[in-house]
């Protein structure tokens, strides 16, 4: 069945694409292509594609059921609409099917909203399968047009050591980078006491480790096994791990590779400098607090640190040498090796760790990319979609008005429902605790404030400073109740405990996905305005 998939795939996309397009198509990274045939045949293959080349309609993909929602609403019964993410999953951590790819080669117009909200993997299958005469249209990016409005992602400083992330800094346009190409930074060489580990914690606790010393470094295969993957301008946090005391060196070197097929442009290294649980030596700059990025420079084609001890977010932070800087593992760093983590060591041994910053794994730009919690944004998001599909469609621009019409009428009245609702909870109690920090535009728009997300790490219990900053938040603002979002239920252990021993409500809130309750974005956003209302009222 696996084999009949794939041979119905290759045959189809060469009916329907140019050589060029067969070229990307079958000459994909191998791995990658058995990787998505696995998964299709892990999965059934019964269901059929949602695009066609027999269909007559306009053929859409959007990136997210969310947006799939509101180019239905546009684009009535003229298009066929089907989006790479299904209802349920986290499109930060989302990896595309076999079919997805498929769908994205029949695609007359593609929707994603970008600014760093998809997994990259996403991004990466929807720009390399696109046919060329394709429409492609980020739509946070484009809707500024139509005034939406932009909140930076300020990062709150809530740890007690630095936060030490991956920075791809600059587009590399001057390389022929877009945002499907990739940067690559590798460690290549590390010299201490100890092994130096450097990874992402993912949606459910799980490791994907980027950097790892204690099995050497290979040269042969690019030292794939010790190579961080990020967008051009993009950037992550990591957790880092030492075994031993000491004075650590690491080496990173930086390449960009701006598509499959060209030979990837080296971007400069550099040597930096680690002091764990020891005196730190004399440089001019100790990276001890706030947000540190080690940052590839793609227009400059340099590698050095960003640092800010604030951790006000990028604009914030300075440029230093890594010659000039040492990045300091205090004493109080040292935690023990969870069960699950082996490659660490073995669970109740200790290490010196900067813990990842943010909930899972989280790869972002500086752009909160959740704009549609605020209904205004999506009003602009839902213009920006008419304009794609009359472009494409011209014939259907006078249907397409109409509809367009029609719905932002839907949205005018829905963003005066939300508005309303959360207007009914008294001032001092509209403060958001929850287990994603998604609702940015919402707090902004409607009048409430982010008290805060649970934990920075869901690999491991929160330790009991964690735990306390939680409950003492809780019961300074006289929280009556805090949200979880149904498709994060694994990560809301913390959170449902403390809610319990603090004697408050644990209630829904959508964020980013839709499930079998709330099916549409017009359900989720009132949805949304209502458990607020009652359980914070």
């Amino acid at each position: 069945m696996i084999r009949a998939e794939a041979e119905a795939y290759a045959s189809a996309s060469a009916s329907r694409a140019t050589d060029w397009r067969d070229d990307v198509l079958l000459g994909l990274r191998r791995p990658l292509l058995v990787g998505l045939i696995v998964m299709v045949g892990a999965s059934g293959c019964a269901a059929p594609a949602s695009l066609s080349d027999r269909d007559g309609r306009l053929q859409v993909v959007t990136t997210t059921g969310l947006l799939q929602d509101l180019v239905r609403n546009v684009g009535g019964s003229r298009v066929n609409v089907t989006s790479l993410v299904p209802d349920g999953a986290d499109p930060h951590s989302y990896e595309p099917s076999l079919r997805d790819v498929r769908n994205v080669v029949y695609a007359d117009v593609a929707f994603s909203n970008y600014v760093m909200l998809e997994e990259h993997s996403v991004i990466r299958a929807l720009d390399a399968n696109l046919r060329p005469e394709a429409a492609n249209v980020s739509l946070a990016e484009d809707a500024v047009k139509y005034a939406a409005e932009i909140i930076p992602l300020v990062e709150d400083v809530t740890l007690d050591t630095v936060w030490l992330g991956l920075r791809a800094k600059g587009d590399g346009k001057a390389h022929g980078a877009n945002r499907a190409s990739e940067v690559m930074l590798s460690m290549t060489s590390a010299s201490g006491p100890g092994n130096v580990y450097g990874y992402l914690t993912g949606s459910f606790g799980d490791a994907d480790i980027y950097f790892d010393s204690s099995d050497g470094f290979n040269p042969g295969d690019g030292y794939g096994d010790d190579t961080a993957i990020l967008p051009a301008d993009a950037h992550t946090h990591m957790s880092w791990a030492f075994t031993r005391p000491g004075v650590y060196e690491v080496t990173l070197s930086a390449r960009l590779r701006v598509d499959q097929r060209s030979r990837p442009v080296p971007l400069g290294e550099s040597k930096f400098t680690f002091a764990v649980g020891v005196q730190p030596p004399n440089r001019p700059v100790q990276v001890d607090r706030g947000h540190a990025d080690l940052t590839v420079d793609l227009d400059r084609e340099q590698v050095y640190a960003l640092f800010d001890p604030q951790g006000g977010g990028e604009k914030a932070q300075q440029a230093v040498p890594a010659s000039d800087a040492v990045v300091v593992v205090p004493s109080k760093a040292l935690s023990e090796i969870p069960a699950g983590f082996g490659f660490l060591g073995r669970p109740g041994e200790r290490v010196y760790q900067l813990a990842q910053a943010v909930l899972g794994k989280h790869v972002h730009g500086e752009i909160d990319p959740h704009l549609w919690q605020n209904v205004r944004n999506a009003m602009a998001y839902t213009k920006v979609i008419r304009d794609a599909l009359i472009e494409k469609d011209p014939e259907g621009a006078r249907e397409y008005r109409r509809n367009t019409e029609t719905y932002l009428a839907e949205l005018d009245t829905l963003d005066r429902y939300v508005r309303a609702q959360i207007g009914e909870i008294p001032a001092s109690r509209r403060h958001l605790i929850t287990t994603h920090d998604a609702f940015g535009y919402l707090a902004q728009a409607y009048g409430m404030s982010v008290a805060g997300f649970v934990t920075p790490n869901p690999a491991t219990e929160p330790s009991l400073a964690d735990r306390r900053k939680l409950t003492e938040t809780i019961r300074n603002l006289a929280v009556p109740a805090v949200f979880l979002e149904p498709n994060l239920a694994a990560r809301s252990s913390t959170l449902t405990q403390v809610a319990g021993e603090q004697g408050i409500r644990v209630c829904p809130i959508y964020g980013d996905t839709f499930d079998g309750e709330v099916t549409t974005y017009v359900r989720m956003m009132r949805f949304n305005a209502d458990s607020l209302r009652d359980c914070l009222r």
